[in-house]
C-alpha cells in the first residue's frame, strides 16, 4: 500500500493512454497551504472512467512538481509520501516507499506515529502541501509596544503593521495540527486566512517578545528594517515550541512598519535635534541663521531700525557667553589628553574695522557683540550721544542739539573749523592758532590744538611739521 516511482517517457496523450488515471495538484496561489489532487485529461483521452473525482485508483499516475509534499491519504490517515518531484505510481500491493526527499529521516519518524495501519480502501485521495516560503502574511500590533531605545536613552511607545512569512519544515506535523479536517472531507484547497485567526494572535504575542529581545540586546529601533532576519530568529526562538516543535511551520522573515505615538515622537526629534547641534559647523550655521532673522527684524521695527539694532545688541551681549560657546572654532577643539592651543589674534580683514568690545569685523555688524559699523563722519557731520550721526543743528532720531564745538579755531564769522581756511567765509586761519595734523597718514587729534607725542595710527612723531 505505497507509491513507487514511475519511469517512463510518454508525452502528450501517450501519458493518459498509458495509466487509468494521472494526478496532478489543482492551482496553487501564493498563500496557499494544501490543495488537493486533480484527474487531467490528455485531449479528453483519460481512462478513469468507472471511478470517483475523488478517488485515487490503483496503478494512477501522480505528477509532483518541486517544492510540494505529496501525501496519499487514507481514511483521513497518511499512506505514503513524497518530496521529490517526479511522476509516482500508486501501488496499493508494496510497502510505503516514503521518498522523504530533502527532508531526511526525521521525517519517517513523524510518519511512524500517525502512519495508516488498515487494509487499503476504495478512497484513497492525494494532496499536496506547499512547501514554497508562504509570503505577504499581514499582521498589526492592537496595542502600543514598550520600548528601551538605549540611543535615545528613553522608553519609547510603538505601534508596528506589516507583513510576515512561514516555511512549512516538518509538513507531516502540519498536515496534522494546521490543516482543517474540513478541508480533506470536502477534498477542498485551504488558504492561510482560513486559519488566520488562531495565528495571528499567538504572532502578535510572539512579536512583541522579539521586541523586548531586540531591545535587551541594545539594538536601535530605527534599524530594525536592516534586521528582518535577526527579527525573524528571534521570533522563530521564541514559537519554536508551538510553532515548530508540534506544528512543523517557522518563521521565515519580518517585514515591520514602525510608528511612534506623538509622546516618543516628540523624544526623537528633541535628542535627534540635539544631536545635530553638538556639531560645530551646524552650530555656527544655526547661529548665523538666526541672527540674520534678527538682523531682518531689526531693520523693519516698527520703532525705528536704530530702536531694533540696540535691542538686538544689549540681548546679545546678555547671551554673550552661550553664543561664545556656539561658536567655538572646531579647529581649536583638543583632543582628549591634549591641551588646547589657544587662538592666535588676527588682524582686522582688509576693508573692516574694530569694534569697542575688540573683535575685528568684515560686515556692518560685530559676531559679537552686535554693534552697528560706526558711519563715517562727512564734513559738519557730528555724533549724537544717542548713536545716531546728525549733520544739522539736531539729532534726527532723538532731537539732541548738536553740542558746542569748542575744538579748533574759531573765525571772525563765527565759525568754528580745524583746516587753514574757514569753511563758511574762506577766511585764513591766523598765524597764532597752531593746528596738528598728521603729515604721514592724516589722523586728526580730537583737540588739534593738543596733538599727542606721537600719531597712533602710524607712529609719526607730531612736531612743527605737521601744523596746518
Amino acid at each position: 500500500m505505497g507509491i513507487i516511482r514511475a519511469v517512463t517517457n510518454a508525452i502528450g496523450g501517450a501519458l493518459a493512454d498509458s495509466w487509468q488515471e494521472v494526478i496532478e495538484p489543482s492551482p496553487m496561489g501564493d498563500n496557499t497551504l494544501i490543495c488537493p489532487g486533480q484527474l487531467i485529461t490528455q485531449n479528453g483521452r483519460s481512462q478513469n472512467k468507472k471511478g470517483n473525482a475523488n478517488i485515487v485508483s490503483n496503478g494512477s499516475i501522480i505528477h509532483v512538481y518541486d517544492n510540494q509534499f505529496m501525501i496519499l491519504i487514507d481514511g483521513g490517515k497518511i499512506v505514503d509520501y513524497t518530496a521529490e518531484p517526479g511522476y509516482f505510481k500508486v501501488d496499493n500491493s508494496s510497502m510505503p516507499s516514503l521518498f522523504s526527499g530533502q527532508f531526511g529521516d526525521t521525517l519517517k519518524e513523524t510518519f511512524s506515529r500517525v502512519k495508516y495501519g488498515g487494509v487499503p480502501s476504495q478512497s484513497q485521495k492525494v494532496f499536496f502541501i506547499n512547501l514554497q516560503e508562504i509570503k505577504g502574511l499581514p499582521f498589526g500590533t492592537s496595542n502600543p509596544v514598550n520600548y528601551f531605545d538605549t540611543f535615545y536613552n528613553s522608553e519609547l511607545n510603538l505601534r508596528a503593521h506589516g507583513v510576515f512569512s512561514i516555511k512549512v519544515v516538518d509538513p507531516i506535523k502540519f498536515y496534522q495540527e494546521v490543516i482543517p479536517r474540513s478541508a480533506i472531507s470536502e477534498n477542498r484547497a485551504v488558504e492561510f486566512s482560513e486559519v488566520k485567526a488562531q495565528y495571528a494572535g499567538e504572532f502578535n504575542s510572539a512579536f512583541e517578545a522579539a521586541i523586548n529581545q531586540y531591545s535587551a540586546d541594545g539594538e536601535r529601533i530605527s534599524f530594525i528594517r536592516s534586521k528582518q532576519s535577526l527579527l525573524a530568529k528571534y521570533m522563530s526562538n521564541i514559537l519554536d515550541d508551538e510553532w515548530t516543535q508540534n506544528r512543523g511551520m517557522v518563521i521565515a522573515s519580518v517585514a515591520p512598519e514602525i510608528s511612534y505615538d506623538k509622546d516618543s515622537q516628540d523624544l526623537i526629534n528633541m535628542r535627534n535635534k540635539g544631536a545635530m547641534l553638538s556639531d560645530a559647523a551646524v552650530q555656527q550655521g544655526y547661529v548665523a541663521a538666526n541672527i540674520s532673522e534678527g538682523l531682518k527684524d531689526a531693520g523693519s521695527n516698527a520703532n525705528g531700525a536704530m530702536a531694533g539694532f540696540m535691542g538686538m545688541g544689549i540681548g546679545m551681549n546678555a547671551g554673550g557667553n552661550i553664543l561664545g560657546g556656539y561658536q567655538q572654532n572646531p579647529q581649536y577643539r583638543p583632543t582628549p589628553g591634549t591641551q588646547q592651543p589657544a587662538p592666535q589674534p588676527q588682524a582686522a580683514p582688509t576693508g573692516g574695522w574694530t569694534c569697542a568690545c575688540g573683535a575685528n569685523v568684515a560686515g556692518k555688524f560685530c559676531p559679537e557683540c552686535g554693534a552697528k559699523k560706526p558711519e563715517p563722519v562727512g564734513a559738519g557731520a557730528w555724533n549724537c550721544k544717542c548713536g545716531a550721526t546728525a549733520t544739522g543743528k539736531f539729532c534726527p532720531e532723538c532731537g539732541s542739539p548738536k553740542p558746542a564745538d569748542t575744538e579748533g579755531w574759531t573765525c571772525s564769522c563765527g565759525t568754528v573749523n580745524k583746516g587753514k581756511f574757514c569753511q563758511n567765509c574762506g577766511g585764513k586761519k591766523p598765524e597764532g592758532e597752531p593746528l596738528y595734523r598728521c603729515d604721514k597718514c592724516g589722523w586728526e587729534p580730537k583737540d588739534p590744538k593738543n596733538p599727542p607725542k606721537f600719531c597712533p595710527e602710524c607712529g609719526d612723531p607730531f612736531d612743527s611739521s605737521d601744523i596746518i
